[in-house]
């Protein structure tokens, strides 16, 4: 089944340094842009990360700084990519919680306010986990019944998992599903919304899931001593918990999701 688009939607997988997404970087970005007429475009970008690569994550895909020391940085192609990626939705597997955040925390880094409020953002992942629960490579054995050549190249990995799509599309278009409070639908719809609807798992206000949205439509701490806690409430009965925020370990996106609330307070 073709996806039925209004418009482009880019599939985009990444490889970095390591899995801390406010410290690691980016060391190959590939996407894979679908427009709603049905035409393609891929881009792949090499980059030199200026960060040490862990030896776990050379071990997954190979790199290492030697091999990309003649690369231009993401400081470099951040604006090329920017334009690439303009009024584009956003897909890919385990795109959510990690290639996501992770792009957006380089542009933030780099100064490029790469907004994502206003874009559907699917996470294959989250579909194939919650209709069948198992990595990318089964995935694309299960859905498209044939091995997948090239795992953790990001180009294969981002067209297997369109691929892997168009195919969940075609498995599940009638297929119903129970959530945990007991209500049942059929999620799988072959509409950008719905697929990003089905794809999270909270209602995200950042991008990793430290605060999402309650029921009530407010941004709400999703870890540590405040968790279940609006945002407004702990600014406004421990002010310094900011402060925290903002010296600690998080990403530019959280810090910066803080301070817009903040901000929405003094008015």
């Amino acid at each position: 089944m073709e996806l039925n688009l209004k418009r482009p939607l880019a599939f985009f997988d990444l490889e970095a340094t390591g899995l801390n997404v406010a410290k690691d970087r980016i060391v190959e970005i590939s996407i894979f842009k679908l427009k709603p007429n049905g035409t393609t475009e891929t881009k792949t970008w090499l980059l030199n990360p200026g960060y040490p690569i862990a030896e776990e994550a050379t071990a997954v895909h190979g790199y290492t700084n030697e091999d990309l020391a003649d690369k231009p940085t993401f400081k470099q192609v951040a604006k090329d990519i920017s334009r690439f990626l303009e009024n584009c939705d956003l897909a890919g597997y385990n795109a959510l919680k990690y290639d996501i955040p992770m792009l957006v925390e380089e542009f933030l880094r780099n100064e490029i306010d790469f907004e994502v409020s206003n874009r559907k953002l699917i996470d294959v992942q989250n579909i194939f986990m919650k209709m069948e629960q198992r990595t990318l490579k089964a995935a694309y054995r299960f859905y498209l019944q044939k091995n997948l050549e090239n795992a953790h190249s990001a180009e294969a990995d981002t067209k297997a998992t369109y691929e892997i799509l168009k195919a969940q599309l075609d498995k599940y278009t009638e297929t119903e599903f129970t959530d945990r409070k007991g209500q049942t639908s059929v999620p799988v719809k072959n509409e950008v919304e719905a697929l990003a609807a089905f794809s999270s798992h909270h209602r995200n206000a950042d991008l990793m899931g430290q605060i999402i949205f309650n029921e009530e439509n407010k941004e709400v701490i999703n870890f540590g001593k405040h968790k279940g806690k609006t945002v407004e409430e702990v600014l406004e009965t421990e002010p310094s918990y900011y402060n925290w925020m903002m010296q600690a370990d998080f990403p530019l996106y959280t810090k910066k999701l803080m301070t817009k609330i903040k901000l929405r307070m003094l008015k």
